[in-house]
């Protein structure tokens, strides 16, 4: 009769607690995240279509001065950082997919070795650690750049000239992040699958070179080619957006320019998440 009594008592208690008011400070943190968020939104999306609208309308304005711009960009997220993609793809090759390759033929799964690599590194891994890394090396270096030009007054000057800042200083650095994190993509995806087939035969897995590449050739299908160029082109223009967001439509004084850099970061890094979650669902829906 004791336990049967307490067991109604112990569902009262915890309702009671479930139904307690939170904090006031804590619904205020809360609020205060959600509004930082819908702000930081409203004003990244006005920014991207402002950019769009640029990139449409003023593509062969001043093509002299803006094409090379376009190309030093490439040259700069895309050619310089081609050291540290072969690096990382070399890692990711004898890292993840040596072992996954050996484990697979270890128990005799051997003939889902292509659709693990193509699932993983080719639609996964490849597009989102080159995104990463360009956003770690040029990402950071675009807010500083214009969060120092737009402190200084050098934005004002611009427009003063009647010079566009977003047609001058954005809308490069969106097409050639978006570019260069494409091409990396494709460089990264190579050397992994190379340095991957290299560990295989130092481990001496009876995979030949032919049976290998045929098993990726036929897990691939038409859509993986044109979502990995998608994916990789949305990966820079969020990167490129973000950064310069932060660097350039907001007034920033010297000392607010590395707290701005951390925030360009971690919303490159979310936003770039997002697109990949939604691009997930487009290879579950097909």
């Amino acid at each position: 009769m004791e336990k049967a009594s307490a067991k109604p008592g112990a569902a009262a208690l915890l309702q009671a607690v479930a139904t307690l008011p939170l904090p006031q400070g804590y619904l205020n943190f809360v609020g205060r995240l959600i509004l930082r968020f819908l702000q930081t939104a409203q004003g990244v999306g006005a920014f991207a279509l402002i950019t769009l609208g640029v990139t449409f309308t003023k593509w062969n304005t001043s093509w002299r001065v803006i094409h090379p711009l376009i190309r030093a960009q490439i040259d700069r997220a895309g050619v310089r950082l081609l050291p540290g993609i072969a690096f990382l793809g070399l890692a990711l090759g004898l890292v993840i997919v040596g072992q996954t390759v050996s484990i697979l033929n270890k128990f005799g799964a051997g003939q889902y070795t292509g659709t693990v690599m193509v699932t993983v590194l080719i639609r996964e891994l490849g597009p989102l650690a080159a995104a990463l890394l360009v956003m770690a090396r040029v990402g950071t270096a675009i807010v500083i750049e214009l969060g120092l030009s737009r402190a200084q007054g050098e934005v004002e000057a611009l427009e003063a000239l009647g010079i566009d800042p977003v047609h001058y200083l954005v809308m490069p650095r969106v097409i050639g992040l978006a570019g260069a994190i494409f091409s990396l993509t494709v460089y990264l995806i190579i050397v992994a699958l190379l340095s991957g087939y290299l560990f295989i035969f130092l481990q001496g897995v009876p995979l030949l070179p032919g049976e290998y590449f045929d098993l990726i050739a036929r897990a691939l299908l038409w859509e993986d080619f044109v979502l990995i160029g998608l994916k990789t082109l949305t990966f820079g223009t969020i990167i490129a957006i973000v950064t310069c967001y932060h660097g350039l439509a907001q007034r920033l004084r010297l000392e607010e320019v590395s707290e701005a850099t951390t925030h360009a970061v971690a919303q490159s890094v979310v936003g770039c998440v997002l697109a990949d979650a939604l691009f997930i669902l487009v290879y579950i829906l097909m």
